[in-house]
């Protein structure tokens, strides 16, 4: 025997804990979640079938070489079977007393349906007759012997499942009845014969089914549907699964057999209520793959009601034990309650928030563990889009069905996961996948689609465990909804829907829609969110503020609970319809009282939007940067001047239209193509912009100092507490800074004396350029807050344009490895990170109560808001939309660090 210990008993879990140290953590990566919880409830006295783990480290190992068992590790499989043997009763391919085994993925995360598992491994013809003589009933024995020969064909041999499929609905359709479980033992005599032709390498040898059944889920690790649903999930692919052999319990074997999964707590709205599906005389396959309708578990009271009883006290000191809602794989066998696996349960964006506080409102947990629990995707999913309520009256209602993962997908139907995934990632369309059940061949489709219909399934079925896995919209179980998969098409009435149709979906609600419907970005008013979000601020030491051009962006961040704004683009404010003209004219005319009418044509509309956005922020700072973008995009298009040039040429040569009006068209449209070539610059994102246009037209960044303090001192006399703060951007030199400071300062002070007020304000400048970053020091002089265009400090520090890069080759970088994360959704720690930390460490040794904080699109990223965090920064600001995932990433980034 090697020193190694590939296998543990489930009855051996305190051994594998002192193995790795007594972390559980480490335990779950040894044993995988699920061998780890069969091992802990076996220690509760939870009634568990016994069974044991090979180890996550023998799956490695065996991946490794070449797909063989590492050292001894399967003769330890052998003793461990041994021990199992002794502790039934039963003997491993005994026909007399025949111990039947299941052989089940774990790995250390979970991954509802994407490794493989094989039921009722042991049986052979004669171990068959045998269990017919020992319990006297071959319609329980022949339907576990058909389900192992398929299910084995399928995981362990590779073939295709449908021609089982098409066995078993010739069966039924030969014996006339509705269900499998309702052929009569010698239809499924027949269908175990044909069974066996479609798959002739099926063994009868017990224990070679056990070995190989037990490679097959080692190399179904490495399944492209397990692949897939890391990539997704962000589950490292270095960990390998473990292997449970299981003892089989019986759901099948008649009235009062059973089998169900049941999560502790309502995995679609968190209520505090056992929720879950199961079925009388039945195996657990039948209920996740949803191909038999369900009946709710409470209706266990009913039908089962000691049973019952029992699960529901189990399922409260598990949630107990774990502090966490549960997950539950049960049996029921001839009236004995069985538990099959416990595991956290995967739950809804809505659930989530739900349980986390109700759970510490119990008492269960604390407030840090509740915020630390829910992730900033699923505060996201409260501002998904929601269909209105005139949209839905309008378009009238196709069909419901169970309402198992919220929200509303809008897409058109394709009925198969690999169209799905190519409509989706090849052709950019929305797709809404339809199926009569999922399966797990199918996650790839699923994490295409914007969301997922299914005619049968319920509420624990595959296709709900995904969805609510990752946020997609779904609705299951339409029983009236008829799917043709040969004509593509689904009916449900008199009304036929094909592939490509567009359909809407309300996972709220459970309605399936025609069309496309209008949808509307919901306000947050959930108030176990608000809860959640009011503990995250109490633990946060980053400031979250907001991006906004307008008031009623504002006053939205506002309600999100932006304590700022952080950003106001002046720029976006030129583009409107009546102001235009007057940015043009200011360009354009070489005239300087020209451009000075045209500058005072502006100030007021200017004014306007600066003090809707001083009234909005009552009493918080609001930071409004100063032109940034190059004039050029101000002005018309040069290929689209010379195109309507040469257009109206050929009309005045053809005699066509007014000639005064089209001489006249000519000639000003010759006047801003001169213009517009004269501004050319090869680079004009590196060219003259930012402070660099404010020195080269002083008097436009004079203007909007201007209406910056005239705006806070009316609104001051109004009674509006104004913080403003003007910044400059593109700043490379602290001489650039100095200068331009000097000027708008001064400008600012001649406002305040104008209105006989003064109010609070500062001056500084974004952090986008890596000089700056080098010599904040010198910088800092000249600023009174930092802030970091992470945007632009990434494009000229990598030295590329992410409008080409994300287009182009950058993609293909993070395809190939080259680069893990995308620098502009994330901020580059290694490298970016770095120019920060130094730019705050010399910023802050010139002026230490330097305010600093970043601008760019990252401030609501959470990876890149803990980096914020870490350097020290005061606060981030990102969308209003964003600031509630703001919130509680700052507060997440706090509680690790602390």
């Amino acid at each position: 025997m090697s020193d190694t210990k590939w296998v543990y008993g489930f009855d051996e879990v305190a051994d594998a804990q002192a193995a790795v140290g007594g972390d559980w953590d480490e335990v779950r990566g040894l044993l995988g979640g699920k061998g780890a919880n069969l091992g802990e409830m076996t220690r509760l006295g939870v009634p568990v079938p016994p069974g044991f783990t090979i180890t996550t480290e023998a799956c490695l190992a065996y991946l490794d070489a070449g797909e063989q068992f590492p050292g001894d590790s399967w003769a330890q499989a052998e003793a461990a079977l041994a021990r199992v043997e002794e502790a039934t009763g039963k003997t491993f391919g005994d026909k007399d007393n025949p111990l039947l085994v299941s052989c089940r993925s774990g790995a250390k995360f979970s991954m509802p349906g994407m490794m493989d598992t094989v039921l009722n491994i042991g049986l052979n013809d004669d171990v068959a007759e045998g269990m017919i003589a020992l319990t006297g009933d071959a319609r329980f024995v022949y339907d576990s012997y058909r389900r192992l020969i398929q299910m084995f064909g399928s995981v362990v041999l590779g073939l295709d499942d449908e021609p089982f499929e098409e066995v078993l609905t010739g069966a039924r359709k030969a014996a006339g009845v509705a269900s499998d479980s309702e052929l009569p033992p010698e239809a499924l005599l027949g269908v175990i014969a044909e069974f066996k032709q479609l798959a002739p390498a099926f063994p009868s040898d017990p224990r070679e089914q056990l070995k190989l059944a037990a490679e097959a889920v080692f190399r179904s690790w490495n399944g492209k549907r397990a692949i897939d649903y890391r990539n997704a999930a962000g589950i490292a692919h270095d960990l390998g699964t473990a292997v449970n052999i299981q003892t089989m319990v019986f759901g099948n074997m008649g009235d009062t057999s059973a089998t169900g999964v049941a999560m502790s707590r309502n995995a679609t709205t968190g209520e505090n209520k056992v929720e879950g599906d199961f079925l009388v005389n039945a195996q657990g396959e039948d209920v996740v793959a949803g191909t038999r309708p369900t009946l709710h578990v409470e209706d266990m009271a009913e039908i089962m009601p000691d049973s019952y009883a029992e699960f529901i006290d189990i399922a409260g000191r598990l949630e107990q034990h774990y502090h966490e809602m549960q997950d539950m794989e049960f049996t029921i066998e001839r009236g004995t309650l069985w538990l099959l696996q416990t595991r956290d349960g995967k739950r809804t964006a809505q659930a989530a928030v739900r349980i986390a506080v109700d759970q510490a409102e119990e008492g269960l947990i604390d407030r840090k563990t509740a915020v630390s629990r829910v992730s900033p995707d699923q505060v996201d999913f409260f501002l998904h889009p929601q269909f209105s309520a005139e949209s839905k009256a309008a378009a009238g209602k196709l069909a419901e069905g169970l309402n198992v993962s919220p929200g509303a997908a809008v897409g058109q139907v394709a009925f198969t996961a690999d169209l799905a995934e190519s409509w989706a990632k090849d052709e950019g369309r929305k797709v809404i996948m339809v199926r009569p059940e999922t399966k797990p061949d199918d996650v790839h489709g699923m994490l295409a689609a914007e969301g997922i219909l299914t005619s049968k399934g319920g509420r624990t079925s595959h296709a709900a465990l995904v969805a609510r896995q990752f946020g997609k919209p779904a609705v299951v179980g339409v029983a009236e909804m008829e799917i043709d998969l040969k004509a593509h098409t689904m009916s449900v009435g008199g009304a036929t829907v094909s592939e490509g149709d567009w359909i809407s979906i309300d996972g709220t609600t459970g309605e399936v829609f025609t069309g496309q419907l209008e949808t509307l970005v919901p306000d947050i008013s959930d108030p176990w969110l608000m809860k959640l979000l009011s503990w995250a601020d109490e633990f946060r030491t980053l400031g979250v503020w907001a991006n906004a051009d307008y008031p009623v962006d504002a006053e939205r961040a506002r309600r999100y609970g932006a304590e700022g704004i952080g950003l106001a683009r002046t720029e976006h404010m030129f583009f409107e319809t009546e102001r235009l003209p007057l940015v043009q004219k200011m360009i354009t005319t070489e005239d300087p009282a020209a451009r000075q009418e045209a500058l005072d044509g502006l100030l007021p509309y200017q004014r306007g939007d600066f003090a809707g956005l001083f009234r909005a922020m009552d009493g918080l700072p609001v930071i409004i940067r100063l032109i940034d973008p190059p004039l050029h995009e101000f002005l018309p298009e040069h290929g689209q001047l010379l195109r309507d040039i040469a257009a109206a040429q050929v009309s005045l040569a053809a005699g066509e239209g007014d000639a005064s009006g089209l001489e006249a068209k000519i000639a000003a449209d010759t006047a801003m193509l001169e213009r517009v070539e004269a501004l050319h610059e090869a680079n004009p994102m590196l060219g003259t912009r930012g402070v660099r246009l404010g020195i080269m037209i002083p008097e436009l960044t004079r203007m909007q100092v201007r209406a910056i303090f005239e705006a806070a001192c009316e609104a001051a006399k109004d009674g509006v507490d104004v913080h403003p703060e003007v910044m400059i951007p593109l700043t490379s030199h602290v001489n650039e800074l100095k200068r331009q400071r000097s000027v708008l300062e001064a400008e600012a002070k001649a406002v305040m004396e104008e209105q006989g007020i003064e109010v609070d304000y500062k001056f500084g400048t974004m952090i986008e350029i890596p000089r700056a970053a080098l010599t904040a020091d010198e910088v800092a002089e000249y600023a009174q807050f930092f802030s970091f265009g992470t945007n632009d400090l990434t494009q000229t520090t990598y030295g590329i344009s992410r409008d080409d890069a994300e287009s182009g080759f950058l993609m293909a970088y993070l395809e190939q490895g080259i680069l893990t994360e995308n620098p502009f959704a994330t901020i580059d720690r290694n490298g970016i990170g770095k120019l920060m930390g130094i730019a705050v460490e010399g910023g802050r040794s010139t002026r230490p109560d330097l305010e600093i904080g970043i601008c760019g699109e990252h401030g609501g990223d959470p990876k890149s808001i803990a980096l914020c965090h870490e350097l020290g920064l005061n606060y981030v600001s990102c969308s209003p939309f964003r600031v509630p995932i703001a919130r509680l990433a700052a507060a997440q980034a706090a509680l690790r660090s602390a």
